[in-house]
């Protein structure tokens, strides 16, 4: 899939290249980007160049994740935010967000765009959250995005070799107002 460009009201969600290797590597030395996500510890600047430089393009390439940095209109790196194919119609988000800045609503803006996206342009009918338990920052993003926390799945997340267990939530369509590809019968209300 050709890679695309979105915009939010204050917002630049676009592929990342080469010409972001600096600002991602500055973005990851956080300890805690390094410590909830997956991303290597200790980020040196070649796990920058492989991720923007390879496993980005990559994903788009075969539309296994479309990968967006998450841009001020100054051009300066607010976050980075994935859409991670898992099942046919479903789709894992992924984000991080520059510790500078963190509490402006920026990656809640970023997440309902590329939602917006996926559910509009990739016929996906489901959008996962998950993150490791005790992830307060990502939960509360994940709320505030409208996605519905269905509980605990334990030992889900390996995180740099630990197992560990994670909170999951979804997003359907039906939660922004728009169609789904596909029908939808949700369970009955009342044990049957």
């Amino acid at each position: 899939m050709d890679p695309v460009t979105l915009t939010t009201e204050r917002l630049l969600l676009r592929p990342v290249g080469p010409q972001d290797t600096d600002a991602v590597f500055a973005a990851a030395q956080d300890p805690e980007i390094q410590r909830w996500t997956t991303i290597p510890s200790p980020y040196l600047r070649e796990h920058a160049e492989v991720f923007v430089g390879q496993m980005a393009p990559d994903g788009w390439a075969d539309a296994s994740m479309f990968t967006f940095g998450v841009f001020l209109p100054s051009g300066e790196l607010v976050s980075m935010l994935s859409l991670t194919m898992r099942s046919l119609g479903v789709a894992e988000v992924g984000f991080w967000t520059a510790k500078e800045h963190r509490g402006n609503g920026y990656i809640v803006e970023a997440t309902l765009a590329a939602a917006r996206w996926a559910f509009t342009h990739l016929s996906i009918d489901r959008l996962e959250w998950r993150a490791e338990v005790g992830n307060a920052g990502s939960r509360a993003v994940a709320e505030r995005a409208g996605f519905v926390v269905e509980g605990v799945l334990r030992a889900a997340v390996n995180n740099k070799g630990v197992r560990r267990d994670c909170w999951v939530g979804s997003l359907l369509p039906s939660d922004l107002g728009l169609p789904s590809a596909a029908p939808y019968l949700p369970a009955p209300s009342r044990p049957v």
